[in-house]
């Protein structure tokens, strides 16, 4: 049984292929919905530095109540893969990483596209195995779990979830880095050809 108290920091991440950088946002939700915490970070798309990223985003944060993060997906800005390992080292808090559909691997879109993809390959691989979950809601989802076993994770999935399969934090840490992308704020996640062109007006998003 799970408090009403207990809080998860959502994680969710938007771009546009051809910037510079991402932007990440992280919600911190209670039980009972209310959200009483957000943070943000930018990560480069195409990099390997997400897990930096996420790990600045909650030392920003700068909160301890936090029972467990929730991240929607751990390859992210262009396979900037999340080391999840290393993520739970560092902020000792249970993990739940979620994802919604099957997949046949991206090594081949590694071995295309990247120089390095040998490195990125051993950091996919080092992620493990996901295993499927079925909430309340009748959706399914995939995660990967450190720190908290697949049973808790699927009571924490479904106390969060109120419709589909995408659980309240991590919706809400989305939209939110939608309409950070969509305001403009942030040179470095525009893309090339808005660079230097004057930001909207306050208020205008």
């Amino acid at each position: 049984m799970l408090k009403h108290g207990v809080r998860v920091l959502g994680v969710a991440e938007s771009f546009v292929k051809n910037c510079e950088r991402s932007i990440i946002s992280g919600v911190v939700m209670r039980g009972d919905f209310q959200i009483d915490g957000f943070s943000f970070s930018t990560t480069t798309i195409g990099g390997m530095d997400a897990t930096q990223s996420v790990i600045n985003l909650y030392e920003n944060l700068n909160r301890s109540d936090v029972n467990f993060i929730m991240l929607n997906g751990c390859i992210i800005s262009w396979f900037n893969i999340i080391d999840l390992n290393l993520l739970y080292k560092t902020i000792k808090k249970p993990l739940i990483c979620v994802t919604y559909e099957e997949s046949e691997g991206i090594e081949k879109y590694l071995k295309e596209y990247f120089p390095d993809w040998r490195e990125r390959l051993e950091a996919y691989r080092s992620l493990g195995e996901r295993e499927a979950v079925e909430l309340h809601t009748g959706h399914r989802v995939l995660v990967r779990c450190l720190g908290v076993t697949v049973r808790k994770a699927r009571l924490i999935l479904n106390r969060f979830t109120l419709q589909g399969a995408v659980p309240e934090p991590l919706r809400v840490a989305r939209l939110l880095s939608r309409a950070l992308l969509r305001c403009d704020l942030i040179p470095e996640t525009l893309p090339p050809k808005s660079k230097g062109q004057q930001a909207p007006p306050q208020g205008s998003c």
